[in-house]
């Protein structure tokens, strides 16, 4: 076990940060406004087509809120959206605690934020490998690495931050935030984790399973058939 227990924590969070990379980006055109309407201050950091698709969504309400997360890391996004999130200033916002003297240091430290709130869900795996004639190498490109890291930091530390991993739970949230000032409580929170982590473990399991019915054959054939 880690030397780090936590002892005290509060049972209601106020969402002032946020950060949203999603596949499936449906429902955004009626929670990111509601979200926004529940706190005016909210601070949203988004990558890539998210970010495109909450510009669109808020307009020039934007300019006041949404933050690429690249410029927020100021890293750059590397080719093809392969590396976007995985910043140390990122796991450091999901995965401090606010009792944490040491943490809240490293945030000062750095100019990170606590990171209330993390909406993501996943590339489309299942749909890849559904399709007539995917390859390995199609399967193997549409495994997700950034998403479930975030899942699983946030899920993790639902002491303090609110995992979201549905479009479907985005209603329910947001009405659970009118009832409660813009905070989510422990029992959201906690909710919400076991969501996130029954989703991941799912995910986990349809790569292993398609995995596990490859052939190293099929799987040379991809890199080999060129020469």
């Amino acid at each position: 076990m880690g030397k780090n227990v936590v002892d005290r924590i509060d049972d209601l969070v106020k969402i002032n940060t946020i950060l949203v990379s999603v596949s499936d980006k449906s429902g955004l055109e009626e929670f990111i406004p509601g979200l926004l309407a529940l706190n005016p201050g909210i601070r949203i950091l988004s990558t890539g087509g998210t970010h495109g698709r909450i510009k669109q969504i808020l307009g020039d309400k934007a300019n006041l809120c949404l933050e690429q997360v690249s410029e927020y890391t100021g890293q750059p996004e590397t080719q093809g959206g392969l590396v976007k999130t995985l910043d140390f200033k990122i796991y450091l916002g999901l995965l401090t605690e606010t009792y944490n003297d040491a943490h809240q240091r490293d945030l000062t430290r750095t100019n990170a934020l606590a990171i209330d709130m993390v909406v993501v869900n996943l590339y489309p795996f299942s749909e890849t490998i559904a399709q007539q004639g995917v390859t390995v190498e199609d399967a193997r490109g549409n495994i997700d690495i950034g998403g479930p890291t975030m899942i699983r930091a946030s899920a993790k530390n639902f002491i303090r931050v609110a995992s979201v991993v549905d479009p479907l739970s985005y209603p329910g949230i947001l009405a659970r935030m009118r009832d409660q000032d813009g905070s989510l409580a422990l029992e959201d929170r906690f909710e919400l984790s076991k969501k996130a982590f029954e989703h991941t473990a799912g995910y986990d399991k349809n790569i292993a399973d398609f995995l596990a019915q490859q052939t190293l054959t099929q799987v040379q054939a991809c890199y080999t058939s060129g020469e």
